[in-house]
């Protein structure tokens, strides 16, 4: 199988090159925005720079690789910015998937998109697959439009996988995780607030990488929820980081989220119901200890 990745430099792009790499029944092919990034963990990593908002790029890089399989990590997931910058979420979540999904049909190629549970307004959670949208912000939008979009695309063979709250470690630095930042914090004797009113259920970057690779292999069709099990908010995500690393968890305050300005609104209460990704296609995440154990192990100091 040919299997092209965009958004390779990100968190869940970096995951499913370590796991595909590993397959020898697939053909990588990783893309992204600029350089690649990867280049001094993967080496024999096979990359191509590709901007997916340039419809003439999509179709031509599509052409010429003909890959049997496209998942789809690539997008602008910062919640405010998407808020602060509506046009440039628009181009990069939607308008780029409408190219995308286009050229995976006209080539009948298996289209995987990922998207999120910020499509929901928060009411209700856990979710099934049947819950009903409601987006809060311009993100949670923007990100339900570009799954309608795969939808409505003739021809087009498609699945979706929607996730929760990804965590897991970045090679060569940049963004920090909850893990990583309350371990740091406490270490250095540092209070930190920590919201305790919404509620998720954390996914192991590594675990949704696997879901994507087990979807991809089948080429399954439809609305596929990945993510953990346990409801869990970020304050209680907190103090389990706290007692794994034995550190004083009388230094994480809890707080509300009304605590925070933020110009996008998150939903209170999500997380999803797994049961149709463990039932078709073995799905079975790792806890959030042992989550925490891993990136213990991956974590620098």
């Amino acid at each position: 199988m040919k299997l092209l990745v965009t958004g390779a430099n990100g968190l869940l792009g970096q995951k499913l090159a370590a796991l595909l790499l590993a397959q020898p029944a697939v053909e990588l092919l990783a893309t992204g925005r600029g350089p690649n990034r990867l280049a001094p963990y993967f080496p024999a990593l096979r990359y191509r720079p590709l901007d997916v908002t340039d419809a003439a790029q999509v179709r031509q890089v599509l052409a010429e690789e003909q890959p049997d399989c496209l998942i789809h990590a690539a997008a602008m997931t910062q919640v405010d910015d998407c808020e602060l910058n509506p046009d440039a979420c628009w181009r990069q979540n939607v308008t780029a998937v409408e190219y995308l999904a286009a050229a995976c049909a006209a080539q009948d190629v298996y289209l995987l998109y990922l998207s999120t549970d910020f499509i929901f307004n928060g009411e209700h959670g856990p979710l099934a697959e049947d819950a009903e949208p409601d987006p809060l912000s311009h993100y949670g939008r923007s990100k339900l439009a570009a799954e309608r979009v795969v939808q409505a695309t003739p021809g087009l063979r498609w699945g979706i996988a929607r996730t929760v709250l990804v965590y897991g470690t970045l090679l060569g630095g940049g963004r920090s995780n909850l893990v990583q930042w309350v371990r740091d914090s406490l270490r250095n004797n540092q209070t930190i607030k920590v919201v305790d009113d919404q509620y998720r259920t954390p996914t192991l970057a590594e675990d949704l990488a696997l879901g994507c690779w087990l979807l991809a292999q089948r080429q399954a069709p439809g609305i596929y929820h990945l993510s953990g099990r346990e409801t869990l908010t970020p304050y209680q995500m907190a103090q389990q980081v706290a007692a794994y690393f034995n550190l004083d968890g009388t230094l994480l305050q809890r707080v509300d989220a009304s605590t925070f300005s933020q110009p996008g609104r998150r939903p209170a209460r999500t997380g999803f119901l797994i049961d149709k990704a463990a039932r078709e296609l073995g799905y079975a995440p790792r806890s959030f200890a042992e989550g925490i154990a891993l990136l213990a192990r991956q974590l620098p100091g």
